[in-house]
């Protein structure tokens, strides 16, 4: 397992996420496949989370139990298996709809330059699920660092009814959206047999419309987002 380049790509993630998918054309050469068989960044990010579970769990689980089952649910429950269904969602609706010889979508379609793959050639290119669930990870990683590190930290002063509290907690919680879906558009346009594939940035309106309506009706989504990061575990803050 390669962990010096899962940590290179965790560090690119965040300050060059377009960098993370320029390699998939070595991969796609080397390996005939744009899935990385190596479960170097799994493995990795699975034991951050780990970690992060037992911060979270000292300061704010008031059982020893509470500890296991949180360690479960960040690790198996919001990233295995949170993966393991977005992956499944875009593995169908990604290939169905965003697929070489889909016709009726808006947008313009990508064009075949010189040195470019041809149509027949690109008949053989298809959508895998490993790679799926490759960009499913790797999009979880900038919200994982955002929503479970930074706002660990930040919590003693963002778990208010302020404006201030309010501001940088819905901030904190638009930039984790907008760096998921950033993420998910580049790994799914870096395949060059899909189309269309601006479409995934559809998300990111409405995300800002949430923001500016949370920041204006003055909801903290710190409130729901621990709630859900806590789900099924007793708490006290």
């Amino acid at each position: 397992m390669d962990f010096e380049t899962a940590v290179w790509e965790m560090t690119h993630l965040l300050i060059a996420p377009k960098k993370v998918f320029k390699s998939i054309f070595y991969q796609k050469q080397m390996r005939n496949s744009w899935h990385r068989p190596d479960p170097a960044f799994t493995y990795l990010l699975s034991f951050f989370l780990l970690l992060t579970s037992f911060a979270w769990s000292l300061a704010y689980t008031p059982r020893v139990g509470s500890i296991f089952k949180l360690a479960f649910m960040f690790v198996f429950v919001h990233f295995l298996l949170g993966s393991l269904l977005v992956s499944t969602l875009f593995y169908f609706l990604v290939g169905r709809f965003l697929g070489p010889g889909v016709a009726g979508l808006p947008g313009r379609r990508r064009q075949q330059g010189l040195f470019s793959p041809s149509p027949a050639a690109a008949q053989g290119d298809a959508l895998e699920f490993g790679y799926c669930f490759d960009v499913s990870t790797r999009a979880f990683f900038p919200p994982y660092v955002l929503l479970y590190i930074i706002q660990y930290i930040l919590m003693p002063a963002i778990d208010h009814s302020n404006k201030a509290s309010t501001f940088v907690a819905n901030t904190l919680y638009l930039v984790a959206g907008l760096y998921w879906s950033l993420i998910t558009f580049l790994g799914f346009n870096s395949l060059t047999f899909l189309h269309h594939t601006q479409l995934l940035l559809a998300p990111v309106p409405a995300m800002v419309l949430v923001w500016l309506g949370c920041i204006i009706s003055g909801v903290n989504l710190e409130r729901w987002g621990v709630s859900w990061l806590f789900w099924g575990v007793d708490i006290s803050k």
